[in-house]
């Protein structure tokens, strides 16, 4: 099933009924109420906004149908917990939420299994990184974002590759509107022995880079997001994104 399909989960999305804004606040008043006809037909006028969200997540390798129900869990979180007293639209409240709820998903079903604390020592060494690069102008170290947690410099390294997403073969490198190219279709099956000298040259200027520019170039070059989408899943600026990709490329280069 794919997400061009407007069936998905045995629901025929073309069919049902686009609810206008004062539609979904009155419904919402309602289903707040207990009104249970209300609270349904408000998650069924709203299903296409859901599948609209979880588009976003197409090249991810999940179920469809799974991503669609993990986002209805998120879009009937967003119908208990909005405030039709507001001036905001509900669309406006329920994207991030449904965005929220398949993210946790995607996180939890990682095949990758990261502990807690692995995991908030990386979000605190990037924390740090952040706040010393604005501090001192520059990339810090990792030697000195450990001395700032005062950790181990060996523990912040295996922290931040924890939390890198593992890439698949197939994950899209590039589209332009026809034939999509993946990540194996750029894996030679025989190199030469300058081929050979060529990638263990990269690979030794990729182990000098910071972690955040590793993820940076892997977001951009192997799972073909743009800037703007890196920026928002790193929590930095596209500017930021900008200087860092434009800074390890210099690295590798000067390698």
């Amino acid at each position: 099933m794919y997400f061009n399909k407007v069936e998905i989960c045995g629901i025929n999305t073309s069919s049902l009924k686009v609810l206008t804004e004062k539609e979904k606040c009155n419904l919402i008043d309602k289903a707040k109420g207990g009104d249970k006809h209300a609270r349904e037909t408000l998650v069924m006028g709203n299903l296409r906004l859901v599948l609209s969200v979880i588009q976003r997540f197409a090249n991810r390798g999940e179920n469809p149908d799974d991503l669609f129900q993990v986002g209805c869990i998120g879009l009937m979180k967003a119908i208990d917990n909005f405030d039709t007293g507001h001036d905001v639209r509900f669309s406006t409240y329920a994207v991030p939420m449904i965005i929220g709820e398949v993210r946790r998903y995607l996180r939890d079903n990682n095949p990758v299994r990261v502990s807690r604390s692995m995991r908030d020592t990386a979000y605190h060494a990037m924390q740090t990184r952040e706040r010393l690069s604005n501090e001192l102008d520059r990339e810090p170290t990792v030697e000195e974002i450990a001395k700032e947690l005062g950790k181990p410099k060996s523990e912040i390294v295996i922290a931040l590759e924890a939390i890198v997403d593992p890439v698949s073969f197939y994950e899209p490198v590039y589209s332009n509107g026809g034939d999509t190219i993946y990540l194996m279709d750029q894996l030679g099956d025989n190199e030469s022995d300058g081929d050979w000298i060529d990638e263990i040259s990269i690979k030794e200027a990729l182990k000098n880079l910071p972690p955040r520019e590793k993820k940076i170039l892997s977001m951009r070059f192997m799972r073909g997001m743009t800037q703007t989408e890196v920026a928002e899943e790193i929590g930095i600026s596209q500017a930021q994104v900008s200087r860092l990709e434009k800074n390890a490329i210099n690295t590798i280069k000067n390698k």
